[in-house]
């Protein structure tokens, strides 16, 4: 190893980088841009330093999938079928990580092996995230609230409909966050769901949703499951065409 290349690494060591970017070492004021381009170049052909994308790269043998998704998605953070598995609502576990932003296009990309899956949504929608771990292992994750308004969303992306009623029936539910984030979403037929799902199953402590819920319903009816026929018997409180068995929905929740 090269006097510079030992040194590049012990800025790393020093400020705790197991994950950087160029502009990161840069502001270390410890080397010239480049030095630091010359380092980099030298240590990703020896494989001590792995290329994310441009200007962002990660040292060999980090597989923190949740912190490099975050770090290239920085704006936004871990969501939808990710987010299930790390609150414990889902028992399914997939080789994908999904990431919300609202700067980066659509895509997938994969690195050492693990996928990520990008998505973008309205930059209203970028909202709801704790932030878990410390130092340059950070990583911004959907609470379980707006966790469960984004599978709603879009239920593709957390394991389709067996799942997502799943979570819901399990999560423990703070009713004035649900009604936060539906307000955010704009999506009433979000809202109609949880609704009539929150009386179905006699969820605890959703009173205040229900009467938000029961404010907010328009006239026009939404299926209950997307993609799917628009025939079914018609739920008139919550202005659902019930294309899912009522009996099929309590025995999925209750799976």
């Amino acid at each position: 190893m090269t006097d510079l290349q030992k040194e590049f690494i012990d800025i790393l060591d020093e400020f705790g980088f197991d994950i950087f970017s160029v502009q990161m070492i840069k502001e270390t004021n410890r080397l010239s841009v480049e030095k630091i381009h010359q380092a980099i170049r030298t240590l990703s052909r020896s494989g001590v330093v792995i290329k994310l994308e441009r200007g962002k790269y990660i040292r060999s043998g980090f597989m923190d999938s949740f912190t490099i998704a975050n770090f290239l998605a920085p704006d936004g953070g871990i969501a939808y079928w990710s987010a299930l598995n790390y609150h414990g609502l889902t028992e399914q576990f997939v080789n994908v990580t999904f990431v919300q932003t609202a700067k980066r296009k659509n895509e997938e990309i994969t690195i050492n092996g693990l996928r990520y899956k990008f998505i973008r949504i309205a930059s209203r929608k970028i909202t709801g995230y704790k932030t878990i771990g410390y130092g340059n292992h950070k990583y911004k994750i959907t609470d379980i609230e707006k966790t469960i308004v984004d599978c709603f969303d879009l239920p593709h992306l957390a394991g389709w409909y067996q799942e997502i009623i799943k979570a819901f029936h399990k999560a423990v539910i703070n009713q004035n966050k649900l009604i936060k984030y539906c307000k955010i979403m704009g999506n009433i037929s979000i809202v109609k769901r949880l609704a009539y799902l929150s009386e179905l199953l006699e969820k605890p402590n959703m009173e205040k949703f229900i009467d938000y819920a029961l404010a907010t319903v328009n006239k026009n009816y939404s299926v209950f499951v997307i993609d799917k026929s628009r025939k079914g018997k018609l739920n008139k409180r919550w202005r659902l065409i019930m294309n899912m068995d009522e009996g099929e929905i309590i025995e999925i929740a209750n799976s």
